[in-house]
């Protein structure tokens, strides 16, 4: 069921808004999703990285420490009272706090706290064996030794010969700590990425999709109010911007077809008024055609008859106006010698009279056969009809300029540019009239007793725009006219 009236305006509108809003929306969640993705991934590496150089620094700093120890009382006969008490030139005890701030606890021959730490640090049955045991060097490894309010890694070390050993300790929670605190930084780092990306993605989004919104403004104002002369707000050089230029072309385009279709059903009612009521006036007396002496009689059949051919060729001329402005004949490659030809025979055999071709240069263009072709039949039908005295033949002259087109967007005349022009020696043209021999439905003043509908050069001038040219009309030296049209820039119509 269609939907019409305001409301229906009103909700076609809400959908065309809609529908940008989930686009604005699209591009805000994507914009956000790929910062996120990019920022958990290097905040993930970074804090990877920091967090595993972190600690095998440490604990090569305690094995280090470890490794001195060992190799200290391997080679010295060393006892609890060595590392009992700090010495101010740099005992064995302050070798081993200094380079990494270990805790230091002594333990005797029966694994009695000699010195303790601080904190204390436990003593288990492993430690105890080590304090006793014969052999110097011995090491026993606790990790993960919970010691007051921290994590600790310990190490215990025997002197020898029962003499007692020394324990060593690191603590690693406050580097867990760190790292912790340093995993939550990069939570909330990431979650200010991501919030900062979504804020500038619909910042960025709705600045794009503004232009869109305005834009389908102005098409549902156009489809509601059936005016193409709205105009389309346009900024920026940007592909949006470009959407806004074509489509304001777009409604120029149309706003100027409506207005010559306007202009050609005007001036086809006006054109058409005057042979209806003649041939309703002659109609009404074929009542009395009984009643009507024998010439009369003859005299009104040859005005119905002359007056139904105009009718005819007048009916015919506007259907092939209103075509060649909507003509979806193909373009393709064409001589325009040959078209000239064929329409010299066509006129020879139609009038009877002389009709010659002169061809110099390259004359085949890009174009649409037919038309041309309509295009030289109504010039030399023009000619042949104000040519009466038929004294001197009608000349039709194709020459080639040699020059390219310039190309009018559609790929018409894109070939070499070319002039086209039929010369008669009729009375010529008036000054005056020069200028407006190409416009529809005009005669000149000497001219309107004449048979025609004042379409045929309209049909010209359509023909040359369509290919990329133009009409020109001059007077001819000696008497007469010329009348032609190029096919491609490049061929003006003056000499």
């Amino acid at each position: 069921m269609r939907s019409g009236g305001p409301r229906g305006a009103r909700l076609r509108r809400w959908v065309a808004r809609a529908r940008l809003s989930s686009l604005r929306t699209t591009f805000t969640v994507s914009f956000a999703a790929v910062a996120a993705a990019v920022t958990v991934l290097v905040g993930f590496l970074s804090y990877d990285a920091a967090a595993r150089l972190v600690r095998v620094d440490q604990q090569t700093v305690f094995e280090g420490v470890v490794q001195d120890l060992l190799d200290e009382v391997r080679h010295s006969a060393l006892t609890p009272a060595d590392f009992a008490t700090a010495d101010a030139d740099g005992g064995p005890r302050d070798e081993l706090i200094r380079p990494s701030g270990t805790v230091v606890q002594v333990l005797g021959p029966d694994a009695s706290v000699v010195d303790r730490g601080h904190p204390p640090l436990p003593v288990g049955a492993d430690d105890r064996r080590i304090a006793a045991a014969r052999p110097a060097g011995q090491l026993v490894e606790h990790r993960d030794v919970d010691v007051g309010d921290g994590m600790y890694r310990v190490a215990t070390v025997s002197l020898g010969d029962g003499r007692g050993a020394v324990q060593i300790a690191q603590e690693f929670s406050d580097t867990e700590d760190l790292l912790r605190e340093l995993q939550q930084r990069t939570v909330l780092l990431v979650g200010a990425v991501v919030i900062a990306a979504g804020l500038f993605g619909w910042w960025l989004a709705r600045r794009i999709t503004s232009r869109l919104v305005r834009l389908a403004g102005a098409a549902e104002d156009v489809a509601r109010t059936g005016r193409l002369g709205i105009q389309v707000p346009v900024a920026g050089y940007d592909e949006v911007a470009r959407l806004g230029r074509s489509f304001d072309r777009m409604l120029g385009r149309l706003a100027q077809s409506e207005e010559d279709q306007r202009r050609l059903v005007q001036d086809a009612g006006h054109e058409l008024r005057t042979p209806l009521t003649s041939l309703r006036t002659n109609i009404s007396m074929l009542r009395r055609i009984d009643e009507l002496p024998p010439a009369a009689r003859g005299e009104l059949v040859a005005d119905l008859a002359q007056e139904s051919r105009e009718l005819t060729d007048l009916v015919n001329e506007l259907v092939d106006l209103a075509a060649g402005q909507s003509d979806r004949e193909p373009l393709r490659r064409v001589a325009l010698a040959d078209i000239a030809e064929d329409v010299a025979v066509a006129a020879r055999r139609r009038t009877g009279r002389a009709v010659t071709v002169r061809v110099s240069g390259d004359t085949v263009v890009d174009g649409r056969p037919g038309a041309l072709q309509r295009a030289l039949s109504n010039l030399v039908d023009n000619a042949a009809k104000f040519d009466r005295g038929g004294g001197e033949p009608i000349d039709i002259v194709v020459t080639g300029v040699g020059m390219p087109a310039a190309g009018n967007g559609a790929g018409v005349g894109s070939g070499a540019a070319v002039r086209v022009e039929v010369l008669d020696r009729g009375p010529g043209i008036a000054e005056e009239d020069l200028d407006r021999v190409f416009d529809r439905f005009y005669r000149a003043p000497d001219a309107r007793s004449l048979p025609g509908s004042g379409l045929g050069l309209s049909i010209v001038r359509e023909v040359a725009a369509a290919h990329g040219g133009d009409p020109f009309a001059r007077r001819r030296e000696g008497g007469g006219s010329a009348i032609g049209f190029t096919v491609g820039r490049g061929g003006g119509g003056e000499d």
